[in-house]
């Protein structure tokens, strides 16, 4: 018996972890899959389908002696201007930003604009696998009428009533190049969730005069629903290979709203051969009151509207006796709404005269002392009306 029992517990020892006083359940740690592997596998893509494709233009690469050689002559030729230096120990060096800013779009910015665009899943709505670097740098801007433009970068906020009317659109071109600008809505669409609406489109554009361009759909304003939160349109600038005729039917500001369907995806994937994304901009909108004006006025229908419905909040059964409860809160929980708020009302309303000036408020509301008869939760209350806390400013 002994024997056995002895065996029994050595058994149980060695199979058992114990930590820290403590018995941990199931595997020991040296057999289990690690935290990577188990969100690996939740995580799970086939490598056919996520595979990303670059669809733009190649990288022009630079060896890297080049880049250590560029780099140590531009050290060099700061070093040696004896009046840079002396500028930047007085506090007076100023920098050029528009020279800065052509510096960096001719270096990291195409690549800072696709992590952006990345971080925002623009590429995955737009072409799932597919994906570019926009080295065409584009100059959107969208006018505000009183003397100001405003800017579309790498998804600033724009609203609808600043966006109304189309933008002024320049990029750089050698002036013999075709192009085609296309403006869609990657979360607008009203009855397909998989689709989107094409607000701009504009082909065979010559070097960089887009009022030249073939308008193959004419603009429309963003109409981001309200409840939907922030929606992403975004500008993309293809570099046609020669002439193209877009296989669609032109689309005009009275045309109905079903003829904008679009899915950038099936449409690229059909002019591939001819067209090759090289620009991106885009930016976020949310609902404002020019969208209401939108459906009722343009479109003629109802504006739809989406609001989080609220279950019913959870209220226990009643007890005897409600224990560390303030005795009016608990009970008011039980009661009509309604009436609560009525009799909120008809207390605020008691003291009031149309024909005579308010009374002034207490200018020390727990200096006044309260009747020592009165119950605590009452004089709670009472300090509370006194110092317009909780529900009576509700009413």
């Amino acid at each position: 018996m002994l024997k056995t029992f002895r065996g029994a517990c050595i058994a149980n020892i060695q199979f058992q972890q114990v930590r820290f006083a403590h018995r941990i359940r199931g595997k020991a740690p040296i057999y289990c899959r690690t935290i990577k592997e188990r969100l690996e596998e939740l995580n799970y893509k086939d490598e056919i389908y996520t595979t990303r494709i670059d669809i733009g233009f190649p990288r022009t690469k630079l060896s890297a002696a080049d880049l250590r050689t560029n780099r140590l002559d531009h050290i060099k030729k700061i070093k040696s201007d004896k009046n840079l230096e002396q500028l930047a120990r007085n506090h007076k060096l100023e920098i050029d930003l528009t020279k800065a800013r052509n510096e960096w779009l001719k270096t990291s910015g195409p690549y800072q604009k696709k992590q952006i665009a990345d971080h925002y899943g623009v590429f995955e709505h737009l072409y799932r696998e597919g994906y570019f670097i926009p080295f065409v740098n584009l100059d959107i801007y969208y006018n505000l009428k009183d003397g100001s433009l405003l800017p579309v970068y790498s998804g600033n906020v724009v609203k609808p009533a600043e966006a109304i009317e189309y933008p002024s659109v320049g990029f750089e071109s050698d002036g013999k190049s075709l192009w085609t600008l296309a403006l869609t809505s990657l979360d607008g669409h009203l009855t397909e969730a998989n689709k989107e609406y094409v607000h701009w489109l504009i082909a065979n554009i010559p070097g960089d005069a887009v009022e030249k361009g073939d308008t193959i759909v004419e603009y429309l304003q963003p109409f981001p629903l309200k409840g939907t939160g922030y929606h992403r349109y975004v500008f993309v600038l293809y570099k046609q290979g020669k002439r193209v005729s877009y296989d669609l039917p032109k689309v005009t500001s009275s045309s109905p709203l079903e003829a904008r369907t679009f899915v950038t995806r099936d449409w690229y994937e059909k002019y591939q051969d001819d067209i090759t994304p090289i620009g991106l901009a885009f930016y976020q909108t949310d609902w404002d009151d020019s969208v209401k004006d939108f459906f009722h006025n343009k479109l003629n229908i109802k504006e739809p509207i989406y609001e989080y419905d609220f279950p019913e909040p959870y209220i226990r059964p009643q007890e005897w006796f409600p224990r560390r409860k303030p005795f009016n809160i608990y009970m008011d929980k039980y009661r009509d709404p309604k009436q609560i708020n009525k009799e909120y009302l008809l207390r605020k309303l008691k003291n009031e005269d149309p024909f005579k000036t308010p009374p002034p408020p207490l200018k020390f509301p727990n200096a006044h002392p309260l009747p020592k008869s009165m119950p605590s939760w009452l004089k709670l209350h009472e300090k509370k009306i006194r110092l317009g806390w909780g529900r009576v400013n509700d009413v």
